[in-house]
């Protein structure tokens, strides 16, 4: 099916009518009707059934219609896209992280960049459970990581970019707030959010600090749910400074403990782009010195 025939088949289908179908499309009322026969042929059901009076859409051509709009929008998409791209880039290094503060300082080395080669595009992409994936499919060209996740994936290229500290995670009206840096006695009597897919060093802490008793706790679906419980001044949390999103809605203090949880950005082992391995440098050079992550 090629998508003047998916364009045909949305038309007939708002429309109802084969004629006033084909002049909105600007066809004659033949070629509209070979057209819906022709890919109701190549899908091997009917989209429509016919009558003197028009056409209505059968059961199985509501579902296949539902899902053709979304093909349609992302197609159009896609090509604004391409010819955006065409016209004034000529390549696009797209970054993959689970969230935004991941690399919250992006912004400002996009700027930098683009001050160095202007004819490179940066794509962030956002997704908290599949950034991986979709690097591994190699829809990402970049992927922000947590360096043990991404230790026995094969081709990669690894670049050390920060060990992120642990911090807590509170209300700036909580009596923690106003410490320079919080201790495990601090928490005592205090409900500790927990889980939410904390990485290693961080599962490590939260068990040291429960196994002395002196705190309850509660299991977190995700660091979402976890912020949630802590703005409703129900509980505290200690996260990765990665997910620091600079929120003056909570306030984040480093966390006396020696664990840390090193971040990397990956690359495909085999793509050796000169302005990829730029922007890796400047990405890496930006965060060399930082102490807020």
């Amino acid at each position: 099916m090629n998508t003047r025939q998916i364009e045909y088949i949305l038309e007939l289908a708002r429309t109802k009518n084969f004629n006033r179908a084909a002049e909105n499309m600007f066809v004659s009322q033949p070629t509209m009707t070979y057209q819906i026969n022709a890919a109701e042929e190549e899908i091997g059901f009917r989209i429509f059934d016919r009558s003197g009076r028009g056409a209505t859409v059968t059961p199985a051509g509501e579902q296949f219609i539902v899902t053709l709009r979304d093909i349609n929008e992302q197609l159009k998409r896609a090509i604004e896209q391409g010819q955006n791209f065409s016209t004034k880039y000529r390549d696009n290094l797209r970054i993959a992280m689970p969230v935004r503060s991941a690399l919250y300082y992006l912004p400002q080395i996009m700027r930098r960049f683009a001050s160095q080669d202007a004819s490179v595009s940066i794509t962030p992409y956002f997704d908290y459970r599949h950034s991986i994936e979709s690097f591994l499919r190699g829809e990402q060209d970049i992927l922000f990581a947590i360096r043990d996740s991404v230790r026995q994936i094969p081709d990669l290229a690894v670049h050390e970019l920060f060990d992120s500290r642990i911090w807590l995670v509170c209300r700036p009206d909580d009596p923690l707030a106003g410490k320079d840096v919080i201790k495990a006695e601090d928490l005592a009597g205090r409900t500790l959010m927990i889980g939410g897919g904390s990485p290693a060093p961080l599962r490590s802490v939260q068990q040291r600090i429960i196994r002395n008793g002196n705190v309850s706790y509660f299991n977190s679906n995700d660091h979402d749910t976890s912020l949630t419980f802590v703005a409703s001044g129900q509980a505290v949390v200690l996260s990765p400074g990665f997910l620091n999103d600079r929120n003056s809605e909570f306030v984040w203090i480093p966390f006396d403990c020696p664990e840390t949880i090193p971040c990397v950005l990956c690359t495909h082992a085999a793509d050796r782009r000169r302005p990829l391995q730029d922007l890796v440098t400047l990405i890496c050079d930006w965060y060399a010195d930082r102490t807020d992550v």
